[in-house]
């Protein structure tokens, strides 16, 4: 793995892809006012119960850390407990089903093929601006039902909302607080007011899309709520490609930095989805996700108090060495590989079928019309800054 890191520049807060971590499994961090977790066991066991672990985070940020009023979070899927949780997820639930996903196969070659031949019309192929980031967006766009053609819009969000350098913390100056927050919250109001506008038009005229289901959809009898309806669409839209594009981005990474890995994938397109997989693990997308204590618990050897944030990093935890053996190493034949980039339990990514199959897709043609498939030596690959999400926002093909 420390090729790895020299060969790509690896950013020091990515601390998972620099060697295996030494030190306690979980361990409270005075700077920031969280516990973070490090290890395997504890993250799968974290993720398995909501009752002690619960997703609602707003509940412990100290009031005033965010404007009242400005931010809302009602609706936010990622946020919600049961038995509230399982209802909302009920709603969305049937637009991802198997014969749902596998019925876009074609539609996914389709825009693949497209997409690299207008990046072949322009001399070369930047994997993200090209591929990894529209194709995507383009299939959630529509599943959604707002324009494709506003992706660069929707780009423009994401940038602003997830690829800042910034650490959270519960002990920021007030001051560094406020400007984080006000960085966060224009593009988040464009946003809501761009959903809630398609939202409000489907109310008059509905379609065979899953913003009308949203907005026709009852919980115990009733309508969501307006805001409810945004925060899922905004869940959906932004969830529904940041994966795939950081998983994409993510794999040819892999199979770029071990080329006899990429020969074995080359010669049999079997090992794809293992390769995926693979790569889901050793570079986890979303590589840490919040939590708070309904309780006190113990938790790898440490005593955690009732209404705390703890933060559990997936990406070390997929890198713990008491469950997958050489952890540092990147093997498509690894079996089994039950790693947590997709979560675990009642949050298990409703997503994930999509992606992978996105994945899967994009790979298979990839290994068609590249051969070999490596990074542009000339143009240094460059990663995502912000330290919870694992991805690159700039890879040349050579």
């Amino acid at each position: 793995m420390t090729d790895i890191v020299e060969r790509y520049d690896i950013p020091e807060h990515f601390f998972w892809l620099r060697g295996t971590r030494s030190g306690p499994p979980v361990e409270y961090d005075s700077a920031t006012g969280m516990w973070n977790v490090y290890g395997y066991p504890e993250a799968h066991h974290i993720l398995g119960d909501p009752a002690t672990f619960s997703s609602d985070t707003m509940r412990v940020i100290p009031k005033g850390m965010i404007p009242e009023g400005e931010f809302s979070l009602e609706g936010f899927i990622t946020q919600i407990d049961p038995p509230e949780h399982g209802k909302l997820r009920k709603l969305v639930s049937s637009a991802f089903t198997r014969k749902v996903v596998a019925d876009l196969e074609p539609r996914i070659a389709a825009l693949t093929h497209e997409l690299l031949d207008a990046a072949r019309e322009r001399g070369r192929l930047e994997l993200v601006t090209d591929l990894a980031y529209p194709l995507p967006v383009i299939v959630i766009a529509e599943l959604l039902g707002v324009p494709a053609g506003d992706r660069a819009l929707f780009k423009k969000w994401a940038d602003a909302l997830f690829q800042r350098d910034a650490k959270f913390s519960l002990n920021e100056p007030a001051e560094e607080r406020n400007a984080d927050i006000q960085a966060t919250l224009g593009p988040w109001k464009e946003m809501s007011a761009y959903l809630a506008d398609h939202a409000t038009e489907r109310r008059r005229q509905p379609r065979a899309d899953l913003l009308t289901r949203l907005v026709e959809a009852e919980v115990d009898g009733e309508r969501l709520p307006d805001q409810q309806v945004v925060n899922f669409a905004i869940v959906l839209l932004l969830a529904g490609h940041i994966t795939t594009t950081m998983l994409l981005g993510n794999t040819v990474l892999c199979l770029d930095a071990f080329p006899e890995q990429q020969e074995k994938v080359r010669a049999d397109r079997a090992l794809v989805p293992a390769a995926i997989e693979e790569s889901l693990r050793l570079f986890t997308p979303f590589a840490a996700l919040g939590r708070s204590t309904t309780r006190e618990v113990e938790l790898g050897g440490v005593t955690i108090p009732a209404d705390k944030l703890v933060m559990v990093w997936l990406g070390a935890a997929n890198r713990d060495p008491r469950q997958f053996p050489d952890p540092g190493a990147f093997a498509p034949g690894r079996d089994p590989n039950p790693h947590l980039a997709f979560g675990r339990g009642i949050h298990f990514c409703l997503g994930a079928p999509l992606a992978r199959l996105e994945g899967r897709v994009a790979l298979d043609i990839l290994l068609d019309r590249f051969d070999p498939l490596r990074t542009d030596p000339e143009d240094p690959v460059r990663f995502i800054p912000t330290p919870t999400m694992t991805g690159v926002r700039r890879l040349s093909l050579a």
